[in-house]
């Protein structure tokens, strides 16, 4: 609740302040008889003035819907009690002399110009003041101007006053609706923020667990394949197993972190755990080749200058060209180059050979096509620091990724990557 919410519930309702004010207007006209010492003698009360007096002010109560109605409602009855002598007009011969109803016709002027639209509160100060100025001269036999002069200022003086109560009225409406849309904009963006960061979980979720439980069923494969022929060899991959375990459990483990926000050990700040970058490629490569995979890895044109992100970015591409060149086509040839451009950029190509002849794979199934979820989310990570990716299969065979990510001081990442 906002603090404009909490200080108009401790205000008193409209309708009641509308109440008030035509009580008090109707009770003035009634019990205050507009009497100048020089003037004309007034009528005896009777129940026309009771009438009169009613209708110059009850109606203020519906104003609010009926705002231009209840003014001249309310207008007429005051010039009819006035015009039939019931009260003295607002200026006598010795003076001005404004009194209830004329204040009530002005609040009635006040409360249209606040309420109103623009046209309304024009038309009322075009026609209706001057018409009641007219009005309030022709009370009394011939033309008295300072009559007309007195109800106009009065008249005017209270439109004016209505017209900027409105205006500041507007002007605190615009300001809660802009805070009110701005609030919904910083609901809508912290939303948007945390739908970001689960798809940026997610994917790292996808490549930890698909590329290292990936190696674990190579492996694992392969020592029950070599378990009677060679027990040495089947331990090894055994405890590669373990190992391979092992990390995706530490990169899990430190990727989950995150996520945790009840944990103030000692009041010191949880260091984050540090995200893969390009200098642990080489130990990558290393993994996928214990598994049987044939990697011929290259690097071209000295060290990348990536930020942070752009080296994750790489990173896990190249963890799931090689993963899904595992898991589709198993033990084969596969060549990844790493390319650094005369433009600063860094191309990235993954390229196997394809399913090797009379090789049964751990997994038989189709190849991919390129419109698995890790490529989607490949695809992803490239367009988010503003690089381009083409995947697809090579005419003679095989799969190829290729990937081009911008340096820092190449191009602007803040654009979302072109796509093929």
């Amino acid at each position: 609740m906002t603090w404009l919410d909490s200080i108009a519930r401790h205000r008193m309702p409209r309708a009641v302040v509308d109440v008030v004010v035509a009580v008090v207007v109707t009770a003035g006209v009634l019990a205050v008889p507009e009497r100048l010492p020089d003037g004309p003698p007034l009528r005896d009360p009777d129940v026309w003035r009771v009438l009169l007096a009613l209708l110059s002010g009850l109606p203020l109560a519906v104003h609010r819907k009926w705002p231009l109605h209840t003014l001249l409602t309310v207008a007429a009855a005051v010039g009819v009690l006035q015009a039939c002598g019931y009260i003295a007009p607002l200026v006598g011969p010795s003076g001005t002399s404004v009194g209830v109803p004329g204040l009530g016709v002005a609040a009635a002027v006040l409360l249209t110009a606040v309420r109103s639209s623009r046209r309304v509160a024009t038309v009322v100060v075009t026609a209706v003041i001057p018409a009641l100025a007219v009005m309030e001269a022709l009370i009394e036999p011939g033309f008295r101007t300072v009559n007309a002069v007195t109800a106009t200022i009065l008249l005017v003086a209270a439109w004016a006053l209505g017209r900027l109560s409105g205006a500041r009225k507007a002007l605190a409406r615009d300001a809660v609706e802009k805070a009110a849309a701005l609030e919904r904009e910083q609901g809508a963006n912290a939303r948007e923020a945390v739908a970001r960061e689960r798809a940026r979980i997610a994917r790292e979720l996808h490549d930890v667990v698909a590329h290292n439980v990936s190696l674990m069923v190579v492996q694992t494969i392969a020592a029950d394949r070599v378990q009677d022929r060679d027990g040495a060899k089947a331990h090894e991959l055994h405890h590669m197993v373990e190992q391979t375990g092992r990390a995706a459990v530490g990169e899990l483990r430190g990727l989950l972190q995150v996520l945790r926000t009840d944990d103030p050990e000692d009041g010191a700040e949880r260091r984050q755990t540090p995200q893969p970058s390009l200098r642990q490629i080489p130990r990558l490569v290393e993994s996928v080749r214990a598994a049987g995979l044939d990697v011929d890895f290259t690097t071209e044109g000295g060290p990348a200058q990536l930020s942070a992100v752009s080296e994750l970015v790489v990173y896990r591409v190249v963890q799931e060209a090689l993963t899904n060149t595992l898991k589709h086509a198993g033990r084969t040839r596969t060549r990844l180059s790493l390319v650094r451009e005369p433009d600063g950029d860094l191309t990235v190509r993954v390229c196997d050979e394809g399913r090797r002849t009379g090789h049964v794979e751990p997994r038989a199934g189709a190849v991919s096509d390129g419109t698995g979820h890790g490529l989607i989310g490949m695809r992803e990570r490239i367009a988010a620091v503003g690089g381009t990716v083409r995947t697809g299969r090579r005419p003679d065979g095989g799969f190829c990724v290729h990937a081009s990510v911008p340096s820092d001081n190449g191009c602007d990442t803040t654009e979302g990557g072109r796509r093929p």
